[in-house]
């Protein structure tokens, strides 16, 4: 007797199992709309959207060098700590401690502000170089701190600051904060340029995902886009969408990053290319160390990035940075670039080479890194 209850049991165990499994196996696939619903976009994104503003007004102070004004460290220090939160407060560890303090970043920059600087052996604390349109501020090795600032906060403090939003506990308001974050709109213009209107153009990364992407469906921009829609349906549809939640963040992660470093492949080919010419002017020089400059910021802030949310290591970004002559532990010599082009522009190879690995790049792909596309199609 007691062993055909237990039997019995059995089989009720089986049937409600079989049941539990047939009833997910019929649940309805997640239906993803063609566009992404703007309704709540700007209540639920208020602080990303002021975090992505607050590195656009540091920015613009760090700029003022470039015109042989005058930087304070307290200004940028200001803008670094206003608000709340603040970019310091979202900013990595690791980051912070390169942009503040005595001799840090900040600091750099406003020593090199009101000077002039000519590539060679480090002299002083650095300045201008070159006019109008290709003057930019470098320190005395030919460093570009303004990019360190700006597109280094692109991954340490905005990416640093999505990864934070993400958990079990997150709701439909997440879809708007990590949109914005990315410096994207629910408009997806995939254009950052003046031919938008202002408040629905793309800023920050979502900026240079447009510039990455041709526009012909296939791209970046396009496909980070529809992991976007995907992300807010399946937030809205419920916990049973959890699976599509996850792969919707997976990709954005990871396509977030390939854009990072795309650029990274095309600023290294704008440098080769503008290099690799003879009697280069003052302002080409000027233009192409600036281009590098891109090149270490958006290389350098994705250091000490949680290794559960990047591709690449930390180890390999030492090893870039190594090559680009701005170790993260040493003293840059990256006016070498424009000194010694022969021997240090092969260098640039070998980083595109290895991000072309470690991102599992294609050869045509990384000829097509080499175009701004919005600017090419003038969209």
């Amino acid at each position: 007797m007691i062993g055909k209850i237990t039997i019995f049991g059995y089989c009720l165990l089986f049937i409600f199992f079989f049941s539990a499994c047939n009833e997910n196996d019929e649940r309805p696939n997640l239906a993803i709309p063609a566009n992404y619903e703007v309704t709540n976009y700007t209540s639920n994104a208020t602080i990303q959207i002021a975090l992505v503003n607050q590195l656009i007004a540091l920015t613009d102070e760090a700029k003022r060098g470039r015109a042989g004004t005058s930087v304070t460290k307290t200004a940028l220090d200001n803008l670094f700590t206003a608000s709340n939160p603040s970019l310091e407060a979202e900013a990595t560890t690791y980051y912070k401690g390169k942009l503040q303090g005595t001799n840090g970043w900040f600091d750099e920059l406003a020593k090199a502000s009101e000077g002039t600087y000519t590539p060679g052996t480090p002299t002083g604390e650095g300045g201008v170089y070159g006019s109008e349109s290709s003057a930019y501020l470098f320190d005395e090795n030919g460093l570009e701190y303004e990019q360190l600032i700006e597109k280094g906060q692109f991954g340490a403090t905005h990416y640093n600051h999505a990864i934070s939003l993400i958990s079990e506990s997150m709701t439909e308001a997440t879809a708007d904060q990590l949109l914005a974050i990315f410096g994207a709109t629910p408009s997806f213009p995939n254009s950052g340029s003046g031919n938008i209107a202002v408040n629905i153009r793309d800023k920050a990364m979502a900026n240079y995902a447009a510039r990455r992407d041709k526009n012909d469906g296939n791209g970046f921009y396009s496909q980070i886009k529809a992991q976007f829609i995907k992300l807010q349906a399946a937030l809205k549809a419920g916990t049973e969408y959890n699976q599509e939640r996850d792969e919707a963040i997976a990709e954005i992660k990871l396509l977030w990053e390939k854009v990072n470093f795309a650029t990274v492949i095309n600023y290294c080919h704008t440098v080769t290319s503008t290099l690799s010419e003879t009697n280069l002017t003052d302002n080409q020089k000027a233009a192409a160390l600036h281009a590098y400059g891109e090149c270490v910021g958006f290389t350098h802030g994705w250091r000490t990035i949680s290794q559960d949310h990047k591709k690449i290591t930390d180890t390999e970004i030492d090893e870039i940075l190594t090559l680009f002559n701005a170790p993260q532990n040493a003293t840059p010599t990256s006016y070498k670039f424009v000194t010694d082009a022969v021997n240090e522009l092969p260098k640039l190879t070998q980083v595109i080479n290895k991000l072309k690995a470690i991102y599992g790049f294609s050869t045509q792909e990384v000829e097509d890194f080499k175009n701004n596309w919005v600017s090419v199609q003038n969209r």
